[in-house]
């Protein structure tokens, strides 16, 4: 056997490069998320680009090690790591925001400003663990565990340590800087593997590809479409993607670390567990339980899942030098394909959420003849279309009565179902379990102001109170519309809406717009760039109301927000913010800025009337003017802030800060 050559070079450079490669993610999809709406569909976006960069880097490792001499390997990656540093430091190009295709806008952005780097820091661990198998190290399946330990260790800092403390500059500046020391670990580890870098042979083990692929595939898929499922279902609020992916990491870990954690007797029982409890959760959403349930058993299947994936990956791995590259590529492989399933093909193919049912199915699939032995094609392909056909009949049940339509497009999924009978039938627009209006059928109560806008909501008080004609109002976000229901003779309400399947939807399904005695518009974009692009001081009274489900725009709170909507304001004018949501206390974000910017705030609490198709709602009213919210007064709640927080800016954003 050869002489170890040492493994704290390739160690602290795979250590390194993982932690970089993890927290860039969560730093530049926030730098870029308010230019896109604030959606989901950002954060599903950004772990594509991330997937298919990483298979990139793969393949390159794979390329240079198999057709390279030791020699030319370190010549070739000394240059490409030099040529990374002429991106430092990182910054996000500013023209590029949501146009018609976000998708496209988001993939050239993240190209253009971290594309390079990353793809380095992607080629480091295989690379690395193929020049130190060239060594005559052992086990250099250990360091792919110490890579993964790294990265769930930058992932779990993120939100707890690095987002709190620093500002959004400072932590592009601050990666950038650590991004040039490992340039050095990294072109030290190459130069001192000249003399053991070989080329390798392309032995893939026990397995074949395609079930290597699939394995990875199947992983990607789940984890992604947990954090999907979570994000629609239970509260779009980013750092719930921090735990899906968290576990999905902590299995590769557990899997790959000397002879892993993985028992086939035991997730023999597991795995058919892990499937009921998603069938279940997925077919009584809404129904069984609420937060409490839905995080610990979708997480607890999720990594039940991966560990069944990832152990099977792992028993699979061939000797160090008979193809580790090409193993490694393999699974990048898998993992890019489970994300262009879930970023690219589901939401152009299906109008609900089925990658979860379909990532379960896949699982089933693979477990039948790797766990349990079962390997006649008939009775797979059987197996396989009743599991589809089950999963994909539990999802179309997510809100009692008839549905009407449902779309699905980059910024999420969206209803239209009808309830009731006669004079109670109404129509109702939701966005996962939330909904987010509702519109009587019945010609006589069509026009009564429902949802979280009944007349004694924040908002139906300031239509109350401001009475001066020829209103013109700014409302952010549409939904179905029900805002119009306020407009008077002579008033203009223009709504500015970034979904166009919502404009589509309250156009077509409901009447709140056409049935208006105002004049109405719809502007089509994300509501602070669109209003931005309005004169000054046109406005009298602006509303927003632009968050889905319990998603949060953060960029539609931040003091530059205020200050844009404050700057279209007429003097005395009104901003009413809709901040009604189950997980995030909002209001001391919005006092913050109200004290910042030297304005007065205003708490208004309304309760439910189910007869009435009002919902729960809390609004806070702003005015530069004491006089408009004195008349408010009677309605609001004159307490402070039960706590004080930080100043949000667009540099700087904590989340964690006002948990409820």
């Amino acid at each position: 056997m050869k002489p170890n050559h040492g493994h704290l070079p390739y160690s602290l450079t795979i250590a390194c490069s993982s932690t970089l490669l993890f927290l860039v993610q969560p730093i530049i999809a926030k730098a870029i998320l308010p230019r896109f709406g604030g959606s989901a569909g950002v954060w599903v976006t950004c772990m594509l680009f991330f997937q298919v960069v990483l298979l990139i880097g793969y393949l390159y490792a794979y390329l240079i090690t198999r057709h390279l001499s030791g020699k030319a390997q370190t010549a070739v990656h000394l240059v490409l790591l030099v040529a990374s540093l002429g991106v430092l430091p990182l910054r996000p190009r500013s023209e590029w925001t949501a146009a018609a295709s976000p998708l496209a806008a988001i993939l050239f952005l993240l190209t253009t400003s971290v594309g390079l780097p990353y793809f380095v820091l992607a080629t480091t661990s295989p690379l690395l663990q193929s020049w130190y198998a060239g060594s005559g190290a052992r086990f250099p399946y250990r360091l792919f565990a110490l890579s993964n330990a790294a990265s769930l260790v930058a992932l779990l800092s993120y939100p707890v340590a690095i987002e709190p403390v620093l500002r959004q500059q400072q932590q592009l500046l601050w990666w950038s800087g650590a991004y040039f020391v490992f340039v050095l670990l990294a072109s030290f580890a190459a130069v001192g593997s000249r003399g053991h870098a070989e080329r390798q042979s392309v032995e893939t083990g026990g397995k074949t590809a395609g079930v290597t692929v699939a394995l990875a595939a199947c992983a990607s898929t789940l984890w992604l479409a947990t954090a999907n499922h979570l994000s629609q279902e239970v509260a779009a609020i980013p750092f719930l993607w921090i735990l899906p992916l968290s576990l999905y990491l902590l299995s590769f870990i557990l899997c790959f670390e000397s002879h892993g954690w993985y028992r086939r007797a035991i997730f023999r029982w597991l795995l058919p567990a892990a499937w009921i409890a998603v069938c279940f959760r997925i077919a009584r959403q809404g129904l069984s339980g609420g937060l409490e349930w839905e995080i610990p058993v979708m997480s607890a299947a999720l990594f039940v899942c991966c560990m069944f994936c990832h152990g099977e990956l792992a028993a699979s791995k061939p000797e160090p030098k008979q193809g580790l590259a090409y193993f490694y590529l393999m699974v990048a492989l898998g993992g890019a394909l489970g994300a262009v399933f879930v970023g690219v093909v589901a939401p152009n193919l299906f109008n609900t959420y089925l990658e979860l049912p379909i990532g379960i199915t896949a699982s089933v699939l693979l477990a039948l003849p790797l766990l349990y032995g079962f390997n006649s094609p008939a009775r797979l392909i059987r197996v396989g279309v009743v599991a589809a056909v089950a999963f994909a009949v539990a999802t179309r049940f997510s809100a009692a009565g008839q549905e009407v339509v449902r779309i699905r497009n980059f910024y999420g999924a969206i209803q239209v179902i009808d309830t009731g009978s006669g004079e109670t039938a109404v129509r109702a627009l939701y966005n996962g379990r939330t909904r987010h209006g509702a519109q009587f059928l019945s010609p006589a109560r069509s026009r009564l102001a429902t949802a979280y806008f009944g007349p004694e909501s924040g908002a139906g008080r300031v239509f109350e109170s401001f009475r001066a004609s020829g209103r013109r109002v700014g409302i952010i976000g549409l939904g179905a519309g029900t805002l119009a229901a306020y407009g008077r003779p002579g008033d203009h309400f223009r709504f500015f809406e970034i979904n166009p399947a919502v404009i589509e939807v309250a156009s077509r399904y409901f009447r709140f717009l056409a049935e208006s005695d105002a004049q109405t518009d719809v502007v089509a974009g994300d509501g602070r760039l669109t209003l931005q692009r309005e004169p000054p001081r046109s406005f009298d009274v602006i509303v927003l109301d632009a968050f889905s489900d319990d998603s949060i725009p953060i960029h539609l709170l931040t003091v530059e927000a205020f200050q844009v909507y404050f700057d279209h304001l007429r003097p005395g004018g009104v901003l009413a913010l809709h901040i009604t949501n189950r997980y995030l206390d909002l209001y001391p974000v919005v006092a913050a800025a109200a004290e910042g910017l030297g304005k007065k705030v205003l708490p208004i609490h309304s309760e439910a009337d189910p007869e009435r198709q009002v919902s729960m709602a809390d609004w806070a009213v702003l005015s530069d003017s004491g006089e408009v919210l004195q008349d408010l007064a009677r309605f609001g709640q004159q307490a402070a802030p039960a706590k004080k927080v930080r100043l949000w800016t667009d540099d700087y954003s904590n989340l964690f800060g006002v948990l409820r």
